[in-house]
Parts: C-alpha cells; sequence; structure tokens
C-alpha cells in the first residue's frame, strides 16, 4: 500500500486562514473518495474541535484525528501515513524550529496569506524554513477581497514570492467560518456554486503540486 500524501499548512502571521484551508481541503478530499488524517499541532486546538464536532454530528467516516506537539511530529504521521490516502497538518502561527519537523515531513507546504500588507510581509519565514528543508510550497492568497484596490495590490505583491502562486483565491466568506463552527466544509453547509467552483479549483492546484513533487 502507498504511503499517503502529507500536506503541511504554515504560516507565521495568526488569522491567515491555516484551519479553514485544512478542513476544507481535507472535506473536498474525501468527497473524491479518499481518506483523510488530520494532524492538529496548534495548541489552539481549533481543527480538532472542528473534528470533534464533526465526529459527534456522525459525519467522520473515512476520517482520523490526531495530535503532536512539534517534536512528535515525524512519528504521527509516520503512523498517520499508512492509515490515510492524505495527512493534512495544522501549524501553530509562528516560523521558527518548532515548525520545522512539519515540514520536514511535507510533499507538498501550503501557505495561506490574508488580505493585507502585514500578512504578505510574514510569509517571508515560512518560505524561508521551507526552502531550507527543500519542500513544495503553494501560496494561496485566503480571506482575499476580489474587486478591491487592496486585494489587487496584495496578488500583484504576491507574484514576486520565490514560491508557486495559486491562482485561485479562497474569498473571504462568512460561510466558512459559519460552516467550521457546525463540523463542515464549506461546500457541504453552504450551497453557494461560488464556493463549489474555487474549492474544485484549489483542490486541483493542490493535486497538480503533488503530482509535481513525485
Amino acid at each position: 500500500m502507498a504511503k499517503g500524501k502529507v500536506i503541511t499548512i504554515a504560516q507565521q502571521k495568526g488569522g491567515s486562514g491555516k484551519t479553514t484551508l485544512a478542513v476544507n481541503l481535507g472535506v473536498m478530499l474525501a468527497r473524491k473518495g479518499a481518506t483523510v488524517a488530520f494532524l492538529d499541532t496548534d495548541p489552539q486546538g481549533s481543527l480538532g474541535r472542528w473534528f470533534m464536532t464533526r465526529h459527534e454530528a456522525g459525519r467522520a467516516e473515512g476520517m482520523e484525528f490526531s495530535t503532536a506537539s512539534a517534536w512528535g511530529v515525524g512519528y504521527e504521521v509516520g503512523k498517520l501515513r499508512d492509515m490515510a490516502d492524505f495527512v493534512i497538518i495544522d501549524t501553530p502561527p509562528k516560523a521558527d524550529s518548532d515548525l520545522r519537523p512539519a515540514l520536514r515531513v511535507a510533499d507538498l507546504v501550503v501557505v495561506p496569506v490574508a488580505t493585507s500588507h502585514v500578512d504578505l510581509w510574514a510569509t517571508d519565514g515560512v518560505l524561508d524554513l521551507a526552502r531550507r528543508e527543500g519542500r513544495e510550497v503553494l501560496v494561496v492568497l485566503n480571506r482575499a477581497r476580489p474587486g478591491t484596490r487592496l486585494g489587487a495590490e496584495i496578488a500583484q505583491a504576491a507574484q514576486a514570492l520565490e514560491a508557486h502562486l495559486a491562482e485561485t483565491q479562497v474569498a473571504n466568506r462568512v460561510a466558512y467560518a459559519e460552516t467550521l463552527g457546525q463540523g463542515f466544509g464549506g461546500i457541504e453547509g453552504a450551497r453557494s456554486p461560488a464556493i463549489r467552483i474555487e474549492l474544485d479549483a484549489l483542490l486541483t492546484e493542490v493535486e497538480a503540486q503533488l503530482a509535481q513533487a513525485d
């Protein structure tokens, strides 16, 4: 049996929407028939609360969940990769040696960037650590505000980052926060065609990056 692919969601700036991306990528993969294991390394535990809410609603079939501190990531991922097609790691907002184990085990590092210059500036630390570990990186404009001048400025500035920038932008939608609190993914709780379109497009880009990393 092939080992599961590992996707690490990382960003040193808080509020970038790491957990939202982790949840929605996992739900989209599960809807395609893949088994998914979530690993929460953030002491805040938002991913774990989402998973337990989902589990209590009887919707966690084909999914696993675990937690680990920084030094335990490698061991935990080793077990989860044997159990699932994909392992998705949610990390705390930091870019230091504690993040390295989660980057080291990744087949792909997804770096969400919210629509602000501060968030964009904060990305350099994570990108530098990922480069040192030789990991593939996909930067995703998250909580994006299409059609605004700030959104356009951030999108243009992100092009200069030394990493692959996803064409898909995940919009700043209330539905993502609402469904997260219910133990759902955006595509499950809100019947918005726009959400389906952007999540389908993002997953296609993630899968393409994983294929390149093989």
